[in-house]
């Protein structure tokens, strides 16, 4: 059987392995993008029906292409996100091969590449980019028994309200799938618990400007990767056209706020006493964003209305002041779990030495330990911004330069004969 071979193997057609296929191509590097189903495959099977980006059409793109017909502030759907991957796909011609899954890895003995065998044959590479992205394996802790007698479903599974069976929903998980679809459940007249577990709450908007011109302006998008800031959780919402999330406001409509989950027994859920801190955490983010915007508006003289509102905190709740330590389920008519609890890396399919033990990619700013395996899209890979659209174009830049000067010193060949050494 005859084996292919490319210089460089790009591994996923999302907004990672686009971005990628973007710069290979500029430098003339040839590649292919192998994609297990379909472009943006998870914007499409993987979230649910009312889903939109959390950013504003204006700055949740790549930098060479506006969203079609959108108003560059609309908060863009699931849906168009992903045709938008796809007509950028086809803009700037990336190779990209849909329904070929990568099974396994094997760095070629003697010289330089991997021999990666796929569900469509062989490939042989010199340089493999890992664009899988962050939201790999959904992670449902081992809290509640799969024999509780409750339906248990991590937030990818969840489409709507009427795919869950009658009754009350506990969500767990406070960023934004968890707040989102807690609300969204609110809305559709269920019976919602929400727990709640430490995080940051940005302003959605403040003196008419989005957050995320605001974290630009700040320059917290460029910030680096320090100790536990890598799994913050962030609660923002571009639903309803974009709003802060406000949990005390949620309970005033009638969720019931719980603290983070901790364990199950004899039938019921346990919480931690930590809800107010957890509250108090977010608000101090809140706050403290808003006191770096106005400190911005009066260093730079800019004419951005004052908006003292939005200071304003609501009190707190009685589940708030009374927490519940313990939820019974059956007591409280609970049928559904949404597990809004993140994901976890998967690269067990990249050879040894990529990874360390836990399974989490050896690298620096995507640059595998293992010398030509390169990641691509991963949570502050290279800056809090790098797992966004625009933030994983600009690491795709980084990792192409790399893989450019790497090809130029592996193509170097010294002159027949050089000078005579003096003697």
């Amino acid at each position: 059987m005859s084996v292919e071979k490319t210089e460089a193997l790009v591994v996923g057609a999302g907004q990672a392995g686009l971005a990628m296929s973007e710069h290979l191509g500029r430098c003339g590097v040839p590649h292919l993008v192998l994609e297990r189903q379909r472009i943006a495959e998870r914007w499409r099977s993987e979230r649910w029906d009312s889903l939109v980006a959390n950013g504003p059409a204006w700055h949740d793109r790549f930098p060479g292409m506006t969203f079609a017909g959108a108003d560059p502030d609309a908060f863009v759907g699931k849906e168009a996100v992903a045709d938008y991957f796809e007509a950028y796909a086809r803009q700037i011609k990336a190779p990209v091969r849909c329904g070929v899954t990568v099974t396994g890895v094997q760095r070629n003995t003697g010289r330089p590449g991997f021999r990666v065998e796929t569900s469509d044959g062989v490939i042989e590479t010199t340089a493999l980019i890992a664009a899988t992205g962050a939201f790999q394996r959904p992670v449902i802790p081992a809290v509640v028994p799969p024999g509780a007698g409750v339906l248990q479903i991590h937030s990818t599974a969840y489409r709507n309200p009427g795919q869950l069976p009658a009754g009350a929903v506990l969500v767990v998980g406070s960023g934004s799938s968890g707040a989102q679809i807690a609300e969204e459940l609110l809305r559709a007249g269920r019976r919602v618990y929400l727990s709640v577990g430490p995080h940051d709450r940005p302003p959605r908007r403040y003196r008419g400007r989005d957050f995320v011109w605001w974290l630009g302006v700040l320059g917290k998008w460029d910030a680096e990767a320090t100790p536990g800031a890598e799994h913050t959780t962030i609660a923002v919402s571009g639903a309803h056209g974009g709003q802060t999330v406000d949990f005390r406001r949620l309970a005033e409509q009638g969720m019931t706020l719980l603290g983070r989950t901790e364990a199950f027994r004899d039938g019921a859920v346990s919480f931690a006493p930590d809800l107010a801190a957890n509250l108090a955490r977010g608000d101090a983010n809140y706050l403290s964003v808003l006191d770096e915007a106005d400190a911005y508006v009066a260093r730079n003289g800019l004419d951005l209305p004052e908006e003292p509102t939005a200071r304003l905190i609501g009190p707190d709740p009685d589940c708030v002041t009374n927490p519940l330590p313990r939820l019974d389920l059956a007591a409280a008519g609970v049928a559904t779990i949404i597990w809004a609890t993140g994901f976890a890396l998967d690269f067990g399919w990249l050879p040894p030495g990529a990874c360390d033990r836990d399974g989490r990619p050896r690298h620096r700013r995507g640059i595998s330990a293992e010398p030509g395996i390169y990641f691509l899209g991963l949570p502050w890979q290279t800056r809090r911004g790098s797992s966004f659209i625009w933030g994983v174009w600009h690491d795709a830049k980084y990792l192409a330069d790399h893989i450019c000067k790497q090809r130029d010193y592996l193509a170097y060949r010294p002159a027949a004969a050089g000078p005579a050494d003096p003697p």
